[in-house]
């Protein structure tokens, strides 16, 4: 293809003109140097990922990403708009194709340009997210510090065993308790990774799991709905003593909840007595629930506990 080419062909499709932001001349330079590298056929693309797979060939790494920039940049293009830098976009979209390189699987069978897809959207909505909050978070010098040291109190009072109130909070740094409150649900929106485990000590993690059926837009929201809820589950934990705290991690949330037996001779009381402490405990937390789902924007979300 020629530089005077006005489009990057990817796979089957293209990326003309139209579908690009106006362009810098970094910018026109970078896609002529994208034309340098020659996309995979599916024979070579089968071939190298089993060779950086199977054998952590980094020549072969090197190849399978220059192969693969345009997907990128073709990406990139799709969340461009005046208030972002194109090649900040493209600048992480890479570093989601490096994890993919890195992560991808052949033997699995899925696509390598679909599995990396999902890790550069994941990157470059991250990437616009927390643009987004440098933008809205921290605009005077009261909420500049809450934004830098409020989770770092937190974590300091409950090391502490103090429970981190908004007031208490509030206090320690001298605003109002609005202000902590107001932050506080600004930062909880942002504790996103499609890079953690699905499970403690498991070497799988949430992107693994992605279907080419999936939206990746999707699973972020759904990892941010996960991430508020454990925040509201945490809150809620805090204020049980310690046999109720016991039971609602063994019993009402467990996955294999223990049995009514067992909890009863823990705390020397009858099945029943641990039922009725049971059911007291679900009702404080729906009821916990219905006040703090509003406040991270979840009013739609249904919680339902399987434990009777």
């Amino acid at each position: 293809m020629s530089e005077e080419t006005d489009s990057i062909d990817v796979g089957t499709e293209s990326l003309d003109d139209k579908d690009l932001p106006l362009r810098s001349d970094p910018f026109k330079k970078y896609i002529a140097d994208l034309r340098r590298y020659p996309l995979l056929t599916r024979e070579e693309e089968s071939k190298i990922t089993r060779l950086v797979f199977d054998h952590h060939d980094m020549a072969a790494a090197q190849k399978l990403t220059v192969s693969n920039l345009r997907i990128v940049v073709k990406i990139a293009a799709g969340y461009y708009n005046t208030n972002l830098n194109i090649l900040d976009l493209i600048q992480e979209g890479n570093v989601g194709l490096l994890h993919a390189v890195k992560k991808y699987n052949p033997h699995k069978g899925t696509k390598f340009s679909t599995y990396a897809s999902f890790w550069i959207r994941a990157y470059i909505l991250k990437h616009i997210m927390d643009s987004w909050s440098l933008v809205k978070v921290g605009t005077t010098q009261g909420q500049r510090k809450l934004f830098y040291k409020l989770n770092a109190e937190k974590q300091k009072l409950e090391a502490s065993g103090i429970y981190p109130t908004s007031k208490l909070l509030a206090s320690n740094f001298g605003l109002k308790e609005w202000e902590v409150e107001d932050m506080e649900k600004r930062l909880s929106h942002n504790d996103v990774s499609l890079d953690i485990p699905v499970y403690d000590g498991s070497d799988e993690t949430f992107v693994d799991r992605i279907s080419s059926s999936q939206d990746v837009e999707e699973l972020v929201s759904g990892q941010c709905k996960f991430a508020s809820l454990s925040k509201i589950v945490k809150k809620f934990r805090a204020t049980l003593d310690d046999r109720d705290r016991y039971i609602f991690d063994h019993r009402v949330v467990a996955e294999e909840p223990t049995s009514l037996r067992v909890l009863g001779d823990r705390y020397q009381i009858s099945r029943e007595r641990v039922r009725q402490v049971q059911a007291r405990i679900i009702k404080r937390f729906y009821a916990h629930l219905e006040a703090n789902l509003a406040d991270f924007g979840l009013q739609n979300t249904t919680i339902n506990i399987g434990v009777t």
